[in-house]
């Protein structure tokens, strides 16, 4: 596969306010410590795991996320995770996608499933919120479900757990082995999506 760096180059923060950007990709998940390493959240770590392949830090605070834009060549990518809890971060992808002037079909949302296995992934381009508060929330955001999102799945709760509680709960240690990979193909087809676009990875990797 392609590595990253042909397509970004030479990484750098730039803090200035630019018109546009190619790709806006977002994780969702809930802020803060307590939230970490939590099912909910798995869609923040693949959007963190595609920072620190590059080498970069998303320490900048912008429209209720932390974010980094990085180019080369005029291509540039906007990586954002929201601030916001999940069923409030429409509100930081809607002000992103004003704020960089890119189209929802060039907004790619990464975030969790509980209708698809442990372990599996799944790239649409299109598509309902299925029951996802956050992703309920991107498409009133948005005004349209027209845009592409790489759901990973979590697998459903044992009986009597409410899914509630599930979602907010880590991973036991044989779960985050399995999740650790997945987050690592996420990455992946984040790279691929930016790389070769959303149908080549779809191909690819569904």
């Amino acid at each position: 596969m392609r590595p990253w760096r042909r397509l970004l180059g030479d990484r750098r923060r730039d803090d200035r306010d630019r018109s546009s950007v190619d790709w806006l990709v977002v994780g969702l998940g809930n802020p803060g410590p307590k939230y970490e390493g939590t099912r909910h959240n798995v869609g923040r770590e693949v959007v963190l795991e595609v920072a620190r392949r590059l080498g970069v830090s998303m320490d900048q605070l912008k429209h209720d996320s932390r974010l980094v834009v990085t180019s080369r060549d005029g291509q540039r990518v906007c990586l954002a995770t929201p601030t916001l809890y999940m069923n409030e971060s429409g509100r930081a992808v809607g002000a992103l996608a004003r704020f960089f002037k890119v189209a929802p079909e060039s907004v790619l949302v990464v975030y969790d499933d509980l209708d698809l296995d442990m372990g599996r992934l799944r790239l649409r381009k299109s598509g309902g919120a299925g029951g996802h508060n956050g992703m309920r929330s991107t498409i009133s955001a948005l005004g349209t479900n027209e845009f592409p999102r790489l759901r990973i799945g979590i697998g459903r709760p044992p009986p009597r757990w409410d899914p509630t509680d599930f979602v907010l709960a880590r991973f036991d240690a044989d779960e985050r082995a399995v999740v650790d990979e997945v987050v690592a193909r996420g990455a992946d087809v984040v790279e691929a999506v930016v790389l070769d676009g959303v149908e080549a990875a779809m191909n690819r990797y569904n």
